[in-house]
């Protein structure tokens, strides 16, 4: 079943960003980690999601007409009301949180999570959304005439203005933080998948799974194949295992993805210092 889904994640790595389905590829990311758990049972329920976005916002003649405060109601009753979704803040590090398989069944889940859920919907309904890559809280975003609404799908998809966005940033950096440029870049859907997934492999490492979270980049790169920083990531977790060989290749492809910059520099010494041991 996993290589099943790693198949299906590799055939995802070959789409331009627009044409990939969110929530799909998260399904597959979930089925490597948990390939004996009832994915069809996970995918109607999607399916179910989906189509009760379509009817919400057929019957709201605002939201249709494009009334984003409106469509950010309906995201949310539908989503957090009738589904019940919400943020896991009890225990937020449980890897369950990063497992659409999992937060589909417990209706908990990381605010990434929650949010291929919530663009889910809006994709399905017609509406304009993306993710916003706010330093350590996923943030989702609807398409306004006037700009962005941003809303915190943790929380059940308030909407945050600046007021809440800058004590948000000052709960998360500290008291001295402020709003700056680029804090709400939007993101692409492999940004966003790769997010997620980014998740599992930072509590790997934390843990000290080297190995696991070195299975989880390689997954990540079946999705983003010529992502050089992945590459560099899973070059220096195969040196940690001592898998020098495979290293060398890693890096080396990172390279090739990123020959400039201070990375590039990095693992240029780096290859060196490998070939070394090699000889």
């Amino acid at each position: 079943m996993s290589e099943e889904a790693r198949a299906a994640l590799s055939a995802a790595g070959q789409l331009p960003d627009a044409e990939l389905d969110l929530a799909e590829v998260a399904l597959q990311f979930a089925r490597v980690d948990a390939p004996d758990a009832d994915w069809r049972a996970a995918r109607d329920l999607l399916s179910r999601i989906a189509r009760r976005a379509v009817e919400e916002a057929s019957a709201d003649p605002r939201a249709d007409a494009g009334d984003t405060t409106r469509r950010a109601a309906i995201l949310s009753r539908l989503l957090h009301g009738e589904f019940g979704f919400g943020g896991d803040a009890e225990t937020y590090d449980d890897l369950r949180n990063a497992n659409l398989l999992a937060v589909l069944e417990r209706r908990r889940g990381l605010p990434v999570a929650l949010g291929i859920l919530w663009l889910h919907a809006a994709e399905a309904a017609g509406w304009a959304a993306h993710g916003v890559d706010f330093p350590g809280h996923f943030l989702l975003a609807l398409g306004h005439p006037r700009g962005q609404v941003i809303l915190d799908v943790f929380g059940g998809g308030a909407v945050l203005a600046a007021p809440e966005l800058r004590a948000l940033i000052k709960r998360i950096e500290g008291p001295k933080a402020e709003l700056r440029p680029g804090l709400l870049v939007p993101m692409s859907k492999r940004g966003v998948l790769l997010r997620l997934q980014n998740n599992i492999k930072l509590r790997r490492l934390r843990a000290g799974d080297v190995d696991g979270a070195l299975r989880c980049t390689e997954d990540m790169l079946r999705l983003a194949p010529d992502h050089a920083g992945l590459w560099r990531e899973a070059g220096l977790m195969q040196h940690r295992l001592e898998r020098i060989g495979a290293a060398l290749q890693s890096l080396e492809r990172a390279l090739e993805l990123e020959p400039r910059g201070e990375a590039a520099h990095r693992t240029r010494a780096l290859i060196d210092e490998l070939r070394n041991r090699l000889n």
